[in-house]
Order: C-alpha cells, then structure tokens, then sequence
C-alpha cells in the first residue's frame, strides 16, 4: 500500500507477499476484525433502540471502536514513530476529536467501516499476487531421477544439478534443463504464451512447467527448483512490483502534502470557527473535513490496478517489472525494433546456392560443409543443416575476417567472403545475394570458384503483421540493426518499415534511441545482450525471448517470454488499457475529494455520511483497478491474442 493510506511499505512477506494468502474475503485479519466490530456496533444500535441504559450501549461503541481502530492505529502510531503520517493519522485523530466530542458511536463507524476498506484492498491484493505466484504452482509434486541405475521418485526441491529427469508423455518438467536423450513436442503455452507446440530434441533447453509431449526423455537438470525459470520469473516481478509508474508517482505527489495541509486546514477551521461561533459546532466540522479530506481512495487506486495487470500480463507471457514498466509500455507511442533474434528468428538458414558450369549444388554444400564441420558459427550451422553428406576436411584452418581453408582428398579448398575470394564468373549472382538481403560465401576447390551460398537470417513467419498491427494501432516502427546496410533495407521492405537505421553499434543505437525519444515516447525491442545500452536510453526497453536469457530479464524492464513477436501487440494493447484504468480512479479519486470538503464545512453531510461515501468509494475504485486484470480486451488484437485467450479458457476448464 501507498504511504499516504497509512499502511507498511516495506517489501510483502507472508501472507501479503501470497505465501498462505486469504483464499475467501473472511480469512483477511482486517476483515474479521471489521466483521467483530461490526457486531458490537450492530447491538450498540440495538441496545439504542431498547432504550437499554447509557454505559450498556457506550460499552458495546467501545468495544466496536477498539476492534475496528486495531486494524489501522497500531501501524499509524508505528509510522508516527518514523516521522511519518498518512490517511490512517488523519482517520486517527478524527476518532479520537469524536471521542473526544462525545460521539463514541460515530468514532466507531468511522473505524469500523475504515477496518472494511483496508480489508478490501488486502484482499485484491493478495489476490492479484496468487495470480502471479499461481505460475510456481505448474511445477510437479514429484518429479522421476535416475540414480544409480534405479528410477526414483523426489521432491522438486530434492532436484540437483547434473540429475538426469526421466520424463514420461503428458508430463510436466519440474525445473529447466536440458534433453540428453529422446525427442518430443513441448507445450509452453503456460509459461509463454506460445499457442503452438515447440520441436525439441537432444540438447534442447526445456523450462520447468512445459508440459512433455508424445516422447520419452532424459533431462539433466541444470537449475535447482528455487532458481528455475519460473521461481526468477516471480522473484523478479515481486521484487519490481515496489517500482512506482508516474500515476504512482502523480498519487504520492497529491497524497503526501495533501495529508499535513487538511490537518493545518481542519485546525484552521476549528479555531476561526470556535472563535466566531460554536466552538463545539466547528471542532466537529474540522474533525469531518479531516476525513472528508482524505486521499486513500486516491493512493490505493494505482496500485491495485497495477499489480492486476502485471499478474494478468505474466499469464499472457509478457514479463512487465512493476508499475513504472506498465506505465510507460502505456504511453509510448514509437517502437524501434532490432532485426538480429527479434524481427529475425536469429536462426540463418541456406537460401540459395550457385554454381559454375559442370558443378552441382550438392559438390558445393558438400565441401563447405567439410570446412565447417568443426565450426561454430551460424553460418556453419546452416550450411551443415543444409547437406547430409559431411565428411571433415583436414588441416582447417581459419583466416580472421576472410574465411577457412582446408584439404580434402588431398586437394585444397577454400571458403570465404567475396573480396577474399574472387567472386569471377558469379560476381552477379553475389550481388543479387546482397541485394536480397543474404551473407554471400564463395567455395573454392583447387584454386577455382565452383560456387556461393546465400544464406540468411530471415524473418519471423509472424513479422509482417505484428508490424501492420503496430501501424494499425498508431505506433510509429523503426528499424536499427548492426547490420549491412543492404541487408537491413531487404528485410525491412519485406515488413514495410520504412525507418530504417543499419550499421550501428551498441553506443550508436542509444544515440539514436535518445534522438528518437525527442520526437515520441519510444520503446527498443532487443535480445538485451548487445542492445543494452539501447535499451537502458529507451523510455522502455522490451526483451525478446526472456525464459532463456538472464541478461535480457535483467536489463529490459519487459520481457517477451516466448519467441512469438505477437506477444508485442498484445503487450501494448493490455498496457493501455490497464493505464486508462488507473487515470480513471486517479480522477474519481480527487473528485471525490474536492466534492466532500465542501459539503463537510458547510455542515451538509456528518462524520458517518462522509466516511460512509468515503469508503464506497475505496470499494470503487479497488473494483475497477481488478479489471486491469481482465484479458477480455486483447482479444480484437491479433491472432496470437486470440489464441492465447482460446489457451487461457482451456486450461481454465481444465
């Protein structure tokens, strides 16, 4: 809770950090003392009407008064203690003047119906942080190792590293690790966001709470069950969840001096008043413009929507660090994409081979292979995925920034960039490769060009449209990449984005993102290894693929846990909506406010009334803050949307 509403603002632990956390509104501490005080004020009123002596119905305000006050004096006098106040000093004393003034039964009222408010708010709250924690729960309760031979059943926490998981079809993966043997579909759908099953295969990563396929595997485990993906994923963001967004910042602004300045006006007011009228008359306004004054509603509103919407966000895949992240992921208004692993797949594949009169396209893939066969470039991933028939050359050796030379069946052959070798007779096809926007290497075979390979790292099947999208809902869409300048422009005509900024380094890239930020609040989409810096400058920085990249979830203040780059618009498309909410209750919040001061001087509406509108209020606006929690609003995005919602219902059924 915000400091102007009185409350602890240190780190939640315990029940409010979710673990043990009220499961019905009842079990809330709060609320049961709300529902005891209530009780007691309920015969107080009784006894009233009996016509039961004085101190019978004063015992029972009294007893109403203490139960409902425990709920919020004992952490006001704390905060007292620090040097701080809040609505729950300003509540405080108007219980007391009532008390003081004779009116137990309106001090009661004010606390219990206090007590109701403050047992609301935990209660959304802890219910929108087992939204969250509700992820840890896709963990298994055993998980099956092998060990000495034998398989044998343990606790997820029982897992060490090196272990080897047997996992059997259907089953869910207790903690990440990686496929030593078998191969299988992952359902991710759970933990990502990804609608589609995912291939994987020996030395495949595997996240814990994918859900195993048709095949049988053998996993080691690479993480303990405390530091899998999922326990960082829920760390991270509770941790964050503290970060402040500018409507927080806006809230805290208005609360904070708006606290002392009603409590010199209501002392004001008591003196001037008492001096010309009254002075019991205007002591009680005073005391009713305290409470009439205070910003509760208006320093709860913000946080309750924003820990809905990251909880809502974390289900959908999207990893948002607090409500600084969400609000900013609200308010930009460009988009500076990087091509390498996020238009891109980050996966170069063969795309065209050429050859000289007499040589075939397997006799070029074959002996490129039998260079590359040792390494570990991407490129030489994609030119070995390309052939079946490998067999190593001998005597490889590699020249820095030109290319390998090797001997193969005794002949020397050669492979490299255009400029180390003379592209002769294929100069044209080169330059075609180029211009397409491919890497274009040379094979050379005993002293001859016998042909080139083009391979590229090409686009996302989902690119164009989440780039259409993007223009669709307003975003202005900038490319920058490292990259050749051909290349970029290749690509980036193939999504039409016409923003294109190519051959930039790290430091060239934040330079550009500040120059960017000057003309609109703007985000940078990266893998957040070498776009750090850019996306440090960026208003908000966006990671691609966060379930596997420490550095990305570090660096970025959202991660994209899925490889689906759908997941953009639906980050977008949620982020504001869940703004819209919190400037709804920041508005109702101070309008409520400037419409009860008034009506509290002026003597129209007592204490009761004004605490009573007070609190409805509170109810309010924590109802429509838990809508920033509600996914119906992603569904007229995109597809990926729709799939995601078809996936979230399924598993709801389930």
């Amino acid at each position: 809770m915000s400091d102007a509403c009185g409350c602890d603002d240190g780190p939640a632990t315990g029940e409010q950090s979710g673990d043990g956390a009220p499961e019905r509104l009842w079990q809330v501490r709060e609320f049961q003392f709300a529902a005891v005080s209530g009780v007691f004020l309920l015969a107080a009123l009784v006894a009233g009407w009996a016509d039961a002596a004085r101190p019978v119905q004063l015992t029972l305000e009294a007893a109403a008064l203490l139960a409902g006050a425990y709920t919020f004096v004992p952490a006001t006098l704390k905060r007292l203690a620090r040097g701080k106040i809040g609505v729950g000093t300003l509540m405080t004393i108007a219980a007391v003047g009532a008390v003081v003034l004779g009116e137990v039964g309106e001090a009661a009222m004010l606390a219990f119906l206090f007590s109701i408010s403050e047992g609301l708010e935990e209660y959304s709250l802890a219910r929108t942080r087992r939204g969250l924690r509700a992820l840890l729960s896709l963990v298994p309760e055993r998980a099956t190792v092998l060990r000495g031979g034998t398989e044998i059943e343990v606790d997820p926490a029982g897992l060490r590293i090196g272990d080897r998981m047997l996992l059997k079809p259907g089953e869910r993966v207790a903690t990440d690790g990686i496929i030593r043997e078998g191969r299988t579909t992952l359902d991710v759908s759970a933990i990502t966001g990804e609608s589609m099953p995912v291939e994987a295969g020996p030395s495949s990563e595997v996240f814990a709470g994918s859900i195993n396929g048709t095949g049988v595997l053998e996993v080691e485990v690479t993480t303990t069950a405390e530091d899998n993906s999922l326990a960082r994923i829920v760390r991270i963001v509770e941790a964050e969840q503290t970060r402040k967004g500018a409507s927080q910042r806006l809230a805290d602004r208005i609360a904070k001096p708006l606290v002392p300045g009603v409590m010199i006006a209501a002392a004001l007011i008591a003196v001037i008043g008492s001096l010309l009228g009254d002075p019991s008359t205007w002591i009680e306004r005073a005391l009713v413009v305290l409470v009439a004054a205070s910003p509760c509603a208006l320093a709860i509103s913000v946080p309750v929507a924003v820990v809905s919407a990251v909880g809502a966000a974390s289900k959908l895949g999207v990893l948002v660090k607090g409500g600084a992240a969400l609000e900013a992921l609200g308010q930009v208004r460009g988009v500076a994409l990087d091509k390498t692993g996020t238009l891109t797949a980050n996966r170069p594949v063969v795309i065209d081979v050429v050859t000289t009169d007499g040589v075939s396209r397997e006799q070029v893939l074959r002996l490129a292979a039998a260079l590359e066969a040792r390494s570990e470039h991407p490129l030489a991933r994609a030119i070995l995925a390309a052939t079946d028939d490998v067999t190593a050359a001998a005597d490889v050796e590699a020249v820095t920034g030109a290319g390998l030379t090797g001997r193969l069946h005794g002949r020397r052959i050669r492979l490299g960039r255009p400029g180390w070798l003379d592209a002769g007779p294929l100069i044209a096809d080169v330059a075609r490769m180029q211009q397409a926007g491919a890497t274009a290497v040379l094979i050379e075979h005993d002293g001859e060009v016998i042909g080139a390979i083009a391979v590229r790292d090409e686009l996302r099947p989902e690119a164009a449209e989440v780039i259409a999208q993007l223009r669709r809902d307003g975003y202005h869409v900038a490319m920058l990449t490292g990259d050749n300048h051909a290349t970029a422009a290749a690509l980036a005509s193939d999504v039409a984005i016409t923003d294109v900024h190519a051959e930039l380094r790290p430091e060239d890239k934040a330079q550009l993102i500040r120059q960017l930020r000057t003309q609109r609040p703007t985000a940078m989409v990266g893998d957040g290894v070498n776009d750090a810096p850019a996306l440090a400058t960026a208003d908000l920085g966006i990671a691609m693929g966060a379930m596997g990249s420490d550095v990305a979830i570090e660096t970025a203040d959202v991660a994209l846990m899925g490889e689906d780059l759908r997941h953009l618009p639906l980050a977008f498309s949620h982020a504001r909506h869940a703004r819209r909410i919190m400037l709804q209750n920041v508005g109702l919040s101070l309008g409520l406010i400037i419409i009860l001061m008034p009506l509290a001087l002026l003597g129209i509406l007592g204490l009761a009334a004004v605490v009573l509108v007070h609190e409805l209020a509170e109810v309010v606006v924590i109802a429509n803050g838990v809508r920033a929690g509600r996914t119906s609003p992603l569904q007229d995005t995109t597809g990926a949307g729709q799939a995601l919602l078809r996936s979230d219902a399924a598993r709801a059924a389930a």
